[in-house]
């Protein structure tokens, strides 16, 4: 099905390129022109599998000769191999019939003709996970025998539209997606199909948190923390294979797929950009490829002026007398973040590929928060009310650096493929925050006392990934992969908390809100898959198994706790039928595991913060989540299709927040405890519809529909479990091309009341932005926002552009959630960052029409994905 859409495409598209396409030329020339990204290579063998050096190789063309209104074949390129047996032809022509044509002194004139069009083997069906056709063609070793070894065809992708829809995955090109520019990824996010970003950034597809890859790594980066021009591409992945980590629960896989410019010569981008409060973007790209070398290089800084607004009204149910407490938030953060990145690509033959590449973060920000909290009782029907204040100004700073080494071999035989990969990325993080606490005499404005509490916080991350897979066609439909990973995690930090002692004149430490530990996790994995085709009906079955170990210490107190998990297994099918009339149908199902993290473990009570008191619980054990997927895709006329899905998510022993109340050693009341338990079980079931539609020439819209149902039994913990809710989440996304070169581009996202998110996996948590809320029961209300973007293009060949954005146009992203315990009952609403206003200015330069889509290719740069399920 891939490669029909593939050949649609092209076919769509062959007629303007090959009208713009110039004449062919002789030697070793680099015309460069629309169309021209083709990549052939081989080597020449005698009999005796020695190479053949000094042999003639040229490539001919078939063409119309105005004059005699007969076909003639024209040089199109022409060399002479090296002394290894080696050709190579790049900038070929895409749409053009080529003849291949080999002479040497001592063997017989090789001939063979050569198209770019994609072919399929009879009727056979698509592979699930064979992935999109590339731009290069291996020929092989050419043997110059009369029994010359048969060449494979050679497939070549169009232009790459906004979304592409398969029935494993969506790709989503956000170089098409003008609503992002000069943000970050959680802007990316805003407009990916089935993708859903709460306001404190937490994403979410089918009601739960996936797994965010970057480049098809895990990342220790927040979407915050990744510039929005940096990215190339997003892939949404709601039923991984057993390829792929089996960590991160149920909800598949977000993969971040970073730029990596491949135009041959040199070229690249620069851009800038200032949002209505003066935060300021700005960057580049860079690209300079020649002979076996390609350097690739960019930056990107962002400045944030970030604005949160909010209520809680709460009522404290056990209280004696009763009280009623209202809390109005107000966050205002500054700061900025740096984000670089330099890349080498060194070819050492046309087949082998050696590449490393670094990254570098630097982040500097300053929240600074005021809220006022009114505290009214009522005891003997008299009213009293207690006022009081809390201010809070801190200052965090984080550096990170990423190194990746990747080598891959391709051999002659069409598929096979050995790559590793080896990935190092960590930082250190350093904080420091005062506040400030005024308490007022009750029923008076009258400053009472004052509390002044700070908190010293830094940490190490180090994160070290070693992987490697070998891919082996077993014959033309069958296809074997395996491979095995490491990934080792340690991790330091260090939180202190002070309150200042006025008869000392200082700060004095608090040991019981004092945090000091370290830890580290370890997670060693290996899998297989087979993938084969009969006729219309493929299948791809594989088969993922991992252990994994934790340990920590609290290094104040030199408590040490820990586990190792025996050997799971995490089994994966694939199945796919084609049907007539460009059709797809796929049936799908895997296991995957969610283990707890380090902060849902430490047996440590966090006293610093009074409204949010949080612990771990180190008895949690693992949940594994198990999938059922049924899809249907349907291409119409015009590249119009329409992806429709039934799934089903099955969770045990799942790991959910719970609220508990004990005492305060620095207060000596009760206090509410936010803390982790496993619960029975949890079940997520739901239909999703994904379309997308040409209208005209200049207008396609894309829409997403998820209509789902979910519940968690939580009748082992003693909690009434929460009744089933039926929810919906839509998207819509609109682009128009107007004349004069401008585009427009509208969106619309809707979530309907839906249940609260029980596991983000992300950490401890109360109440964001220090609010004093739990998700023990309760739900979030509807929602629902407009954003709408205008770009126009200029300058020769389109080279400069300049876009002007504003999202939630009418400040309707409201996050208004309702939540209720044995303990408390509770509404907050905030509102982030409304009617933001962007302008952003880009320009390209160099050879921006030689695209050369290169045979290097790491997971996460040839979209992450060829095999990604």
């Amino acid at each position: 099905m891939k490669n029909l859409l593939v050949l649609i495409a092209v076919l769509f598209l062959s007629g303007a390129i090959y009208a713009q396409m110039p004449q062919g030329m002789g030697g070793n020339g680099s015309s460069q022109g629309p169309g021209k990204v083709g990549h052939v290579y081989g080597k020449l063998l005698d009999a005796d599998g020695k190479p053949v050096g000094d042999a003639s190789v040229m490539l001919m063309q078939n063409k119309m000769d105005t004059v005699s209104k007969k076909m003639k074949q024209v040089l199109v390129k022409g060399l002479i191999t090296k002394s290894n047996g080696d050709f190579n032809f790049e900038e070929l022509p895409v749409t053009a019939a080529l003849v291949l044509k080999v002479s040497s002194t001592g063997f017989k004139a090789f001939e063979k003709e050569i198209s770019f069009m994609p072919k399929r083997e009879g009727n056979a069906a698509p592979t699930p996970g064979m992935g999109m056709p590339s731009f290069d063609k291996d020929l092989g070793n050419i043997a110059l025998t009369p029994d010359a070894k048969q060449l494979q065809d050679v497939v070549v992708t169009s232009n790459t539209p906004t979304m592409r829809l398969s029935a494993d995955k969506k790709i989503f090109n956000v170089e098409k997606n003008i609503m992002s520019a000069g943000g970050t990824g959680l802007d990316v996010m805003r407009n990916v199909p089935s993708v859903n970003v709460d306001i404190d950034g937490n994403i979410t597809m089918r009601n739960s948190a996936p797994q965010l890859l970057v480049d098809g790594r895990p990342t220790t980066l927040t979407l915050e923390q990744i510039p929005a021009d940096a990215i190339e591409s997003v892939e949404v992945i709601t039923n991984p294979s057993a390829k792929y980590d089996a960590s991160g629960g149920g909800a598949g896989i977000l993969n971040i797929v970073l730029k990596k410019n491949k135009k041959t010569g040199y070229n690249g981008n620069l851009r800038a950009g200032i949002d209505k409060r003066g935060a300021l973007n700005g960057g580049g790209d860079f690209n300079l490829r020649q002979n076996k070398i390609n350097i690739t290089a960019g930056l990107n800084v962002n400045q944030n002026k970030s604005r949160v607004s909010g209520t809680t009204e709460r009522i404290n149910l056990l209280d004696v007398p009763q009280t009623t407490v209202f809390q109005n938030n107000f966050n205002r953060t500054n700061g900025g973040f740096m984000f670089g990145k330099l890349g080498l690509d060194y070819f050492i033959t046309n087949r082998t590929t050696l590449s490393l590449t670094g990254i570098r973060v630097h982040g500097e920000f300053k929240p600074n928060e005021q809220i006022d909290i009114t505290t009214d009782s009522l005891y003997n029907n008299a009213k009293t009310t207690a006022l009081s204040e809390r201010n809070s100004i801190g200052e965090r700073q984080f550096d990170g650096k990423g190194l990746v080494f990747g080598f891959k071999k391709l051999f002659p035989q069409e598929g096979q493929e050995l790559t590793f990969d080896a990935n190092y990325f960590g930082g250190k993080m350093e904080g420091n925050t005062l506040i400030t606490s005024n308490y007022f005499l009750p029923n008076s404005s009258s400053l009472s006392s004052t509390e002044l509490q700070r908190t010293l916080s830094n940490g190490t991350d180090h994160n070290y990934t070693f992987q490697s897979d070998f891919v082996k066609p077993l014959s033309k439909l069958t296809k074997l992969e395996a491979g095995v990973r490491a990934a080792l995690r340690s991790r330091v930090n260090l939180n202190e908390n002070y309150i200042y002692d006025a008869s000392a004149a200082d700060y004095v430490i608090i040991p019981s809100a004092t945090s000091n530990y370290k830890n580290s996790d370890n997670v060693y994995a290996a899998y297989t898959t087979v993938s084969s085709s009969i006729k219309d009906f493929s299948y791809k079955v594989g088969l993922r198994a991992e252990s994994s170990e934790y340990k920590g210490t609290l290094t104040n107190t030199g408590e040490q706790f820990g586990n190792k998990y025996p050997v799971s297994l995490f089994p994966s099918v694939f199945l796919s039928q084609k049907l007539t009339n460009r059709q797809e149908l796929q049936v799908s199902y895997s296991r995957r595991i969610n283990r707890p993290n380090f902060f849902q473990l430490i047996p440590f009570t966090d006293y610093s913060d009074k409204l949010n008191i949080t612990r771990g619980n180190p008895g949690l054990v693992p949940e594994f989540t198990q999938s059922l997927e049924m899809s249907y895709l349907k291409t119409y006329k015009g590249n119009n299709s329409i992806l429709g899905s039934v799934y089903y998510k099955y969770t045990n022993n799942l790991i959910t927040r719970y609220l508990t109340q004990d005492l305060n050693p620095i207060t000596g009341q009760e206090d509410l405890i936010n803390t982790y338990i496993n619960a029975n079980s949890s079940y997520s079931t739901g239909v999703e519809v994904t379309a997308q539609n040409f209208i005209t020439k200049a207008w396609d819209v894309s829409t997403n529909l998820n209509l789902y149902n979910s519940q968690v039994n939580t009748e082992n913990t003693g909690v009434t479990s929460q009744p089933a809710m039926w929810s919906l989440f839509g998207k819509f996304n609109s682009n128009f091309k107007l004349p004069s070169n401008f585009a427009i581009q509208f969106t619309t996202t809707y979530q309907s009341k839906t249940n609260l998110p029980v596991n983000t996996n992300s950490g401890m948590g109360g109440g964001p932005w220090m609010q004093s809320q739990s998700s023990s029961q309760g739900f979030i209300r509807s929602s629902w926002g407009m954003d709408l973007a205008i770009k126009k293009s200029f300058l020769k060949n389109n080279a400069a552009s300049v876009s002007l954005s504003i999202n939630d146009i009418f400040r309707t992203r409201i996050t208004n959630q309702y939540s209720s315990s044995d303990y408390f009952i509770q509404n907050y609403s905030r509102l982030r960052d409304p009617q933001m206003i962007r302008l952003n200015l880009s320009y390209r330069f160099g050879k921006v029409d030689a695209s050369l889509f290169k045979r290097k290719s790491t997971k996460g740069e040839q979209n992450a994905s060829e095999n990604m399920q």
